[in-house]
């Protein structure tokens, strides 16, 4: 089998096959061994040799992956695995374990229905596996669990088999305690891990070997013999004898389920359109006949051929030439050609059914969690995460001939990376990248400056704040520019409680009467019965709720009043940052008579200027962005460590001693975390490992806020401190 050729017609026969296909993903926090173990499965289909797995990194296949030892995009991968005389389809998708490129595991989560997680028997569980073991259940997808590097403690910790035993406990009860307070009720009981039904198997994907409880009885070894032969340093018999790739695809194969089982269930979970409708009950069935509907996951940008859509095909059968309707963009669309990945390589197939994961070009414009379909039907539901873009640099490029490649660029990276946001500074001209912290960013600098061959100027890093009230206003009367037509607003912040929920929700629309999903939705995150009723529209969690009462004319400047609240969201009163949690009501408007006078050169200003007002007479205030640290040191210098955090505004919440080790978690704003690398290093000696995951917006304390403020509005060449409110009523 080992041609890649064979492989190919291989899958392509078994991508029918919808009982023997298994979509997973591997999943884990930075450096646990996902790779490693991805290149053991690999070698095992015969497409690397044994020899290299473990050290070619196959699905790393961008070159700054290699150099960083990091993975950076998910990559996917199509195999074919034997067992028990019958052939499986597994299709993988490895994916990274870096906070800053969580999103590539939210859209990966959306195209699996079973996850390996993956975790280091030394370090055990780490916040990134928490963060995706709860992605995984947010999405309904079922977990197994590796405990990966277990010689590390033999070699390095010299434990009994007793307490190697012990660890191994320790780490399935931390794993379970996260399965039970995230997986949806219906799989309380079938979804926890368990060594004695072979749902979680040790070893090390690196010396290529594994055992479970079930493939031990096959195999004839037991913990001791493990234990012995990793004493004896001789992890080769092991291999021979327990090879890793069988272990974990036995493992795959029996306890993660086959998207005709996996669909039944996941269906509601992502899509909330009317399960008795044809589409509905095709997507539960997994039904290869009739209309399409997929979900597109990933975007990559191929110079050659355009755009190639990644995603989950969950009804129909897609072949080239089919004519396809990209459902959020609203057009038609030819498909070039159908295929799958094998890393970083396309393969060609005639046809990809349902039940797959597959890819096609063709698709201009298209991004990732797009709904493709061959006919009209409910978009899937948005990825599940609250994730963000925390950290802003500048960017030029610096010779003005690359400007139009640049932009061309800064495109194609945010259309592959939904995470990565751009926006052009309007007072400077300098194009804006918002990302999930200096690593996210610097990466994306490097794809500029090498992969594009741009040369560019990059600012320091920015970071991106919001603003808020936290009381409510006045009512307050504006007045548009040819003073003919007059507006009462007032505003009031969103409770704490249904704030929460909102931004779970992640509602962003313009709501009309018929939008009864839109208003339900709303009345669950807790907003008033009445208040949802007349809701206009949703907006960076911000709400614009019609209060009036009779007005003629009102409903012909709806769009106007629309677009008005937007731009004051969009750019605030107090640092031109956007905001949230606020709701505007509309309390009254007199109009004049004649639509020429109430056109938008009136009504914007007018509703813009008049929210100002209301925000300012508040006293708004900055809420910063925080990232929770886990920082693992050795105990000499724990001291170090926790005094650069009291240096940097840091709340330690949780400081636990693991062997030599100490573990230490705290919160801190990300303005306190730019340049921490190059201060951790140098006072631990380069000795300290930590990762930095997004923890939301909190209140900047009231003792910056005037700074910081000002600080904001001179960068962006502003006076220093905003206009009085009664000013924007002149």
């Amino acid at each position: 089998m080992g041609k890649r050729e064979d492989m190919v017609k291989l899958t392509e026969h078994m991508m029918e096959n919808r009982e023997t296909i298994r979509n997973i993903g591997i999943v884990a926090h930075i450096d646990h061994g996902k790779t490693t173990l991805s290149d053991a499965l690999i070698a095992a289909a015969g497409l690397i040799s044994q020899d290299v797995a473990g050290d070619a990194m196959v699905m790393d296949y961008e070159d700054q992956e290699q150099a960083r030892g990091i993975t950076i995009n998910s990559a996917n991968i199509s195999l074919v695995f034997e067992t028990k005389g019958k052939k499986n389809l597994i299709n993988i998708i490895d994916t990274p374990g870096h906070v800053d490129f969580t999103g590539e595991v939210i859209r990966a989560m959306r195209a699996v229905d079973g996850v390996v997680v993956v975790v280091d028997a030394v370090e055990g569980v780490m916040p990134q596996t928490e963060t995706v073991i709860r992605q995984a259940l947010k999405e309904f997808v079922k977990p197994v669990l590796f405990i990966n590097k277990v010689d590390r403690l033999i070699n390095e910790l010299q434990v009994s088999e007793e307490e190697m035993q012990k660890r191994f406990v320790n780490v399935i009860a931390q794993v379970n305690k996260l399965i039970t307070k995230n997986v949806p009720d219906e799989f309380k009981a079938n979804w926890l891990v368990n060594p004695a039904n072979g749902s979680v198997a040790f070893g090390s994907a690196k010396k290529k070997w594994a055992v479970s409880v079930p493939y031990m009885e096959k195999s004839k070894i037991n913990f001791k013999n493990v234990y012995e032969h990793l004493k004896n340093d001789d992890q080769k018999k092991l291999a021979e004898v327990s090879p890793v790739f069988e272990v974990v695809l036995e493992m795959v194969i029996k306890h993660l389920p086959n998207p005709l089982e996996a669909q039944k269930y996941r269906t509601r979970a992502i899509w909330n359109g009317d399960a008795n409708s044809e589409i509905g009950k095709a997507m539960e069935s997994c039904s290869a006949k009739g209309d399409v509907a997929m979900m597109v996951t990933d975007v990559s940008v191929n110079p050659h051929v355009g755009d190639i859509a990644t995603g989950r095909i969950y009804a129909g059968t897609l072949r080239n030439g089919t004519i396809i309707k990209l459902l959020g963009m609203q057009k038609d669309v030819r498909v070039q050609k159908v295929g799958v990945f094998m890393g970083p390589d396309f393969i060609d197939v005639s046809k990809a059914e349902a039940g797959n994961v597959a890819a096609i070009v063709g698709l201009k414009e298209v991004y990732a969690g797009e709904t493709i379909s061959t006919i009209e039907m409910k978009e899937f539901e948005s990825f599940k995460s609250n994730v963000e873009p925390v950290m802003t640099v500048s960017i030029e490029a610096k010779q003005t001939k690359d400007l139009p490649k640049l932009i061309q660029v800064i495109r194609q990276l945010t259309k592959e990376d939904p995470n990565l946001r751009a926006s052009i500074n309007q007072e400077t001209g300098e194009h804006l990248l918002s990302g999930m912290g200096e690593l996210h960013l610097d990466v994306n600098r490097y794809r500029i400056e090498t992969s594009h061959k741009i040369p560019i100027v990059v600012g320091n890093p920015i970071v991106v704040y919001k603003e808020t009230i936290t009381k409510k206003s006045e009512t307050l009367e504006g007045v548009s520019p040819n003073r003919h037509n007059k507006f009462k607003i007032r505003v009031e912040p969103v409770p704490a409680d249904v704030m929460e929920k909102l931004i779970e929700a992640k509602i962003e629309a313009k709501i009309r009467p018929k939008d009864r999903e839109i208003m339900d939705k709303l009345l669950e995150c807790g907003i008033a019965k009445d208040y949802t009723k007349k809701t206009w529209c949703v907006h960076n969690n911000n709400l614009l709720i019609d209060a009036t009462r009779g007005i003629v004319a009102l409903h012909e400047i709806k769009e106007l009043v629309i677009q008005g609240f937007q731009d004051a969201m969009d750019s605030g009163a107090l640092a031109k940052e956007k905001c949230t949690g606020i709701m505007v009501f509309l309390e009254d408007a007199t109009l004049h008579e004649d639509s020429i006078h109430r056109g938008p050169a009136q009504v914007l200003p007018a509703i813009t200027r008049t929210i100002y007002a209301c925000v300012l007479s508040t006293n708004p205030i900055l809420l910063e962005p925080k990232q929770l640290l886990t920082i693992t040191v050795p105990a000499d210098y724990l001291g170090a460590v926790t005094k650069q955090l009291g240096a940097k505004r840091t709340q330690i919440s949780e400081m636990r001693t693991e062997t030599d080790t100490n573990v230490v978690i705290a919160k801190a704003p990300v303005k306190e975390l730019i340049g921490f690398s190059a201060d951790m290093r140098g006072a631990t000696q380069g000795r300290a490992v930590w990762t930095a995951e997004y923890s939301g917006y909190e209140q900047l304390p009231r003792e910056l806020q005037e700074s910081i403020v000002e600080e904001v509005r001179k960068r962006k060449g502003l006076e220093p401190k905003p206009k009085a409110w009664q000013f924007f009523l002149e």
